[in-house]
């Protein structure tokens, strides 16, 4: 998602400008990333209207602490790590206020699966909702830890090296988180033996 040669200025080269005083530059970087961050968050947390929120929250984040940016550093996994922040704390926030559900919150969002094709039979389309739902509530029970690796894994396409950098860890314990998100997984999908 970085700014490929000759499309214009890099998502870095906007931090720069931004640190030395050009406001405007924030906004090419919000066009770009508010959409990937949006979503997510909302993968983390499962509430479309709070994912909403912390994407904005994500980026008058970027503005405030524009200084801390180290200069050359990357910024999706810069991004990435302040958004992964705000929704564990929005987590944690849901977790010790007991009159707020944690499962009404998650069955209030959810991703809308893709439209069927047309002229497909309608049990082929309720299957296979049936098969998205189970994936997210399996994704969901993840420990947050698991779950963001594998969601900026397999939903937005990020490298190991970047996630480690996103996460503060390792390549190698982003592969295991990895593994484990994936072992839980399996775990969880694998059919009931009656």
């Amino acid at each position: 998602m970085e700014a490929e040669p000759g499309a214009g200025p890099s998502d870095e080269e906007w931090m720069r400008r931004l640190q030395n005083g050009e406001d405007g530059a924030l906004a090419p970087l919000m066009l770009r990333w508010e959409a990937p961050v949006k979503r997510f968050i909302f993968r983390l947390i499962g509430n479309a209207t709070e994912a909403e929120d912390l994407a904005q929250e994500v980026f008058v984040r970027i503005y405030t602490k524009r200084s801390s940016y180290r200069v050359g550093a990357k910024f999706s996994s810069w991004c990435f790590s302040i958004a992964a922040n705000l929704a564990k704390n929005r987590l944690r926030w849901w977790r010790r206020r007991p009159s707020l559900s944690l499962n009404a919150w998650s069955e209030a969002g959810g991703d809308t699966p893709d439209e069927s094709p047309a002229g497909a039979q309608a049990s082929h389309e309720a299957v296979r909702h049936e098969q998205i739902e189970a994936v997210q509530t399996a994704v969901a029970a993840l420990p947050l830890d698991l779950r963001t690796a594998l969601v900026l894994f397999e939903y937005e396409g990020q490298s190991v090296a970047d996630i480690g950098a996103t996460l503060n860890c390792t390549a190698k314990a982003v592969e295991n988180r990895l593994y484990r998100a994936r072992q839980q997984l399996r775990q969880r999908l694998r059919p009931t033996e009656e």
